[in-house]
């Protein structure tokens, strides 16, 4: 058992990207820094904008898949429900990012 997040990231364009992570903080860290590879450098991924914690590895990951499977306009939905104005929920973190083993700072 442990936290787990499942989130959605985005660009200027509103590509979306699902992934999910045991460390948000240091997972929002490496989109925004490029350190992720191919799609989300190639895209610019780098802003947070939908964010769900899961206590458990395989719930998560069943959630990530429902959602990667869903039609676009679901998944805006589900974004909407929460962050209509598709706001970067990691700005409030800003000074703490540029460190990526600060999550529990970050969170708190």
């Amino acid at each position: 058992m442990g936290q787990y997040y499942v989130y959605i990231m985005t660009n200027k364009s509103k590509t979306l990207y699902t992934g999910i992570t045991n460390d948000l903080g240091r997972r929002v860290f490496e989109h925004k820094n490029k350190l992720i590879r191919v799609f989300t450098e190639r895209y610019n991924i780098t802003k947070l904008i939908y964010c769900e914690s899961v206590n458990d590895v395989n719930a998560a990951i069943r959630r990530e898949k429902q959602i990667k499977g869903w039609l676009r306009s679901k998944k805006i939905a589900l974004i909407e429900a929460d962050n209509p104005a598709w706001k970067d929920l990691s700005e409030e973190w800003s000074g703490l990012l540029k460190s990526p083993d600060r999550e529990s700072e970050i969170l708190r």
